[in-house]
């Protein structure tokens, strides 16, 4: 599970099993996860995160959308 990105108290990361599925990314904090669909970014989904940090979230994928896309690539097509 390569860990990405860490912003704040998320950490961004894939799963090496996830290949097969259209880019996307893990995010934890303490307890909760959820999964975003980068292209387009769209949530997939939450586990114990309040909408107010699935807001926050969804705007650090955003501002780290090709980084994360990138990151993607390198790890499951190099």
């Amino acid at each position: 599970m390569p860990t990405v990105l860490r912003s704040g108290p998320f950490r961004f990361y894939f799963y090496a099993g996830d290949r097969d599925e259209p880019p996307h990314i893990h995010v934890e904090r303490d307890e909760r996860e959820a999964k975003f669909w980068l292209d387009p970014i769209r949530l997939q989904y939450s586990l114990g995160f309040a909408a107010h940090e699935i807001n926050k979230i969804a705007a650090i994928v955003k501002q780290h959308q090709q980084q994360l896309l990138d990151s993607w690539d390198e790890y499951f097509n190099d």
